[in-house]
C-alpha cells in the first residue's frame, strides 16, 4: 500500500509558508509516498511563477497542479514547458504551453500517474473534461494503474458527475477550486477515492484567502476594490489516500486541516 497526500488550493504566501513548514511532518506521520498540491493561486493569491513553482518543488511538493488561473503571471511560460511537474488543465487546447498530466517515481519506487482537468459548469467552455480524462486515463494506464485526478471546478455536480464517470478507472478524484472543504471523503463502489473540494491552504480568517472588508466593500457597494491577501489564521487543508499500487484501488480516504 502507499499513501498520497492531496492539498488543496495553495493561496499566496501564507499558504505557501504553512505548506512548506508542515509538509516533512505530515510525511512523516502518514508515511507518505507523494505530495500533489494545486497551486494555482500561490503567487500573491493567483497565478505562478518559476521561483515558486522551485520553492513548493523543494518544500516536498512532488507534483503542482493548476486551473484556470494559472495564466494570470505571464511569467510562468518560461517553466510550464520545461518543467513536467507542473500541470495545467488537461483540456486546454492541444497547442497550449505545458502538459495536463504526469506520471512521476513516488518515494516507495511505484509510478503514479496525475491528470489535471478543468471543469466547464460557470467557467470557460474549454474542451470535454469527460472525453479528455478517458483518452488520457488510456495513455497513463499503459505505464501505471495509480492515477489521481484534480478536476478544477465551479459546480459541485460536475466533480460528482467526473468521478463516477471514472469510477474503478482511477485511483482517486479529488475537487479544488472553491476554496472550501467539503465532508463528503468516501470510496466509491469500484474503488476510487472521492472529495468534492480539498479545500483552502492558506488564511482562514478571510474570504477565500482575501481580506474581508475588502470583500464585503465589494459586495455591499458593488464598486471596484483591491483585493488583497488576508494572512491570519493560516491553515493547510488536504486529504490522505491509501492506494494499493498494484491494482490502482484506493482503501481509505481521510480529510486533513491543520493550522500553523
Amino acid at each position: 500500500m502507499m499513501n498520497v497526500l492531496v492539498i488543496g488550493d495553495i493561496v499566496g504566501q501564507p499558504g505557501r509558508r504553512v505548506a512548506a513548514a508542515l509538509i516533512p511532518a505530515l510525511k512523516d506521520e502518514f508515511k507518505l509516498d507523494l505530495v500533489v498540491a494545486n497551486a494555482e493561486n500561490a503567487a500573491g493569491g493567483s497565478g505562478l511563477t518559476p521561483v515558486i513553482v522551485r520553492e513548493l518543488l523543494d518544500a516536498g511538493v512532488g507534483v503542482i497542479t493548476s486551473g484556470d488561473h494559472i495564466w494570470k503571471k505571464k511569467e510562468v511560460l518560461d517553466i510550464i514547458a520545461k518543467e513536467e511537474r507542473l500541470l495545467r488543465p488537461a483540456n486546454y487546447a492541444p497547442d497550449t504551453p505545458g502538459k495536463g498530466s504526469v506520471v512521476v517515481q513516488a518515494d516507495n519506487g511505484a509510478k503514479i500517474g496525475v491528470l489535471n482537468l478543468q471543469g466547464r459548469v460557470f467557467m470557460a467552455p474549454i474542451e470535454c473534461p469527460f472525453r479528455t480524462a478517458v483518452e488520457a486515463v488510456k495513455e497513463i494506464k499503459i505505464q501505471t494503474p495509480v492515477i489521481i485526478v484534480d478536476i478544477h471546478a465551479e459546480a459541485t455536480s460536475e466533480k460528482i458527475a467526473l468521478a463516477r464517470y471514472l469510477d474503478g478507472q482511477v485511483s482517486a478524484v479529488f475537487g479544488t477550486h472553491t476554496h472550501v472543504q467539503t465532508a463528503d471523503e468516501h470510496i466509491l463502489k469500484q474503488g476510487t477515492a472521492y472529495i468534492t473540494d480539498l479545500g483552502m491552504t492558506g488564511p482562514h480568517d478571510s474570504v477565500i484567502g482575501r481580506r474581508q472588508e475588502q470583500i464585503i466593500q465589494r459586495f455591499v457597494t458593488g464598486m471596484p476594490a483591491k483585493f488583497e491577501m488576508a494572512a491570519s489564521d493560516v491553515r493547510l487543508s488536504g486529504a490522505v489516500i491509501e492506494i494499493n499500487e498494484t491494482t490502482g484501488r484506493a482503501s481509505s480516504i481521510k480529510r486533513i486541516q491543520r493550522s500553523f
